[in-house]
């Protein structure tokens, strides 16, 4: 249900068709309080008539007090201070009071993202999962790798969340074909701040699978204008709210990589049967072990582990240092899969490659973390549950 508040008289003829049935007008600030305290309200419109500097005021204060509860600002003109300041504010979405198919639009995002939030708040705080993927070179299947995975955790049940670290040339996006909409760059000026509310802003969801993406920066000139400190305070907060969180690393370890991995429940390194593959990953594992990471929450999965060219799995063991946790077969189904937009591991359920990426996921994955799948698939956990 939806308040609108709006000081002139006849509010409800002008804006009614847009903001559907369920409307309560409101003329006083002091009113709105009562409203969305009753908890059937989440959503607030603020009419064109109302002080920016009172709906700024009302934006702060819901957001600390119901941060699940939306507000969209109405403005006879658009003005780049007005974006601003509401988007500091709290403010969803700001829209030109005549535009009532962007109003539409408008309520119908918010009365998503309250969905999400509301979930979320109603749920137990004591932290998901930080699984970490990486390699120190590319074109291994790093990106393949943390989207299947983070995809098979959603729909089978999980509330999960993939980002992608990859600030400069990161691919999930492309990989699931999100429009390129928000990313992590829009979270930057939150930086010090960030709540629940933020993040959801501007986490996409891909809706085959259900996953909660976020993705790297449009432009790569914009990677090093993400400080360190916000990828820490957003992998804490995200883990508040997720079952898994699933971080796509770039081949390198810039600060906001080490920030990460210091915060990581399970890394998951990715190699290939090329030698400068194993030879990188093992120069990482030990800047790893050199800054003291622990060495018992690491996972080898070996992509491309079917290919005959001179270099077997055991020799890839006995540079890295760890057993081959799985080994995923060759297949051309993934960069198929890749460019149709889709997740092999839940478009193709049967495929080698997808069969080899679940069993990983739910018995070498999970049980690190006391869980463990059911016969159907999935897991059984007696924690959060995605919202139906």
């Amino acid at each position: 249900m939806t308040v609108l508040w709006e000081p002139v008289r006849g509010a409800i003829d002008t804006f009614g068709i847009a903001l559907g049935d369920d409307v309560t007008v409101v003329a006083h600030a002091a009113s709105i309080d009562r409203e969305v305290g009753s908890g059937d309200h989440h959503l607030v419109v603020i009419g064109p008539e109302v002080p920016a500097e009172s709906a700024y005021e009302l934006a702060e204060q819901l957001r600390i007090d119901r941060p699940a509860v939306g507000v969209v600002l109405l403005r006879h003109r658009l003005e780049v201070s007005v974006l601003t300041q509401a988007l500091r504010s709290g403010i969803r979405e700001v829209v030109q009071a005549d535009d009532h198919a962007a109003l539409v639009d408008a309520v119908r995002r918010s009365e998503a993202l309250s969905a999400r939030l509301g979930v979320a708040a109603g749920e137990p705080g004591s932290g998901g999962h930080v699984v970490t993927v990486f390699s120190a070179k590319g074109g291994v299947g790093k990106t393949t790798v943390a989207v299947n995975l983070a995809a098979h955790f959603a729909t089978t049940g999980a509330r999960t969340l993939l980002v992608d670290l990859d600030l400069m040339f990161g691919d999930v996006g492309i990989s699931l074909q999100l429009p390129p909409t928000t990313s992590i760059m829009d979270l930057v000026s939150m930086t010090g701040h960030l709540d629940g509310q933020g993040l959801a802003s501007v986490v996409q969801t891909h809706e085959a699978t259900g996953l909660d993406v976020l993705v790297a920066p449009h432009d790569p000139a914009d990677a090093d204008r993400v400080p360190a400190d916000l990828v820490s305070e957003l992998i804490r907060l995200a883990r508040s709210t997720y079952d898994y969180v699933v971080l796509d690393m770039p081949p390198s370890m810039p600060e906001h990589v080490l920030g990460a991995f210091d915060l990581s429940d399970l890394l998951v390194l990715v190699s290939t049967l090329d030698i400068p593959a194993v030879k990188n990953l093992r120069l990482a594992i030990n800047t790893l072990d050199t800054l003291g990471a622990p060495q018992q929450n690491r996972l080898l999965v070996l992509n491309r582990a079917d290919l005959k060219v001179g270099l077997s799995a055991k020799d890839v063991e006995s540079a890295i240092g760890y057993p081959v946790s799985v080994g995923l077969p060759n297949t051309m189904s993934v960069p198929a899969a890749s460019n149709r937009g889709v997740v092999l591991a839940v478009d193709e359920p049967k495929n080698p490659f997808a069969t080899a990426l679940r069993e990983f996921a739910d018995h070498k994955v999970r049980p690190r973390f006391g869980e463990e799948p059911t016969r159907n698939g999935s897991r059984r956990i007696g924690r959060r549950r995605r919202a139906k």
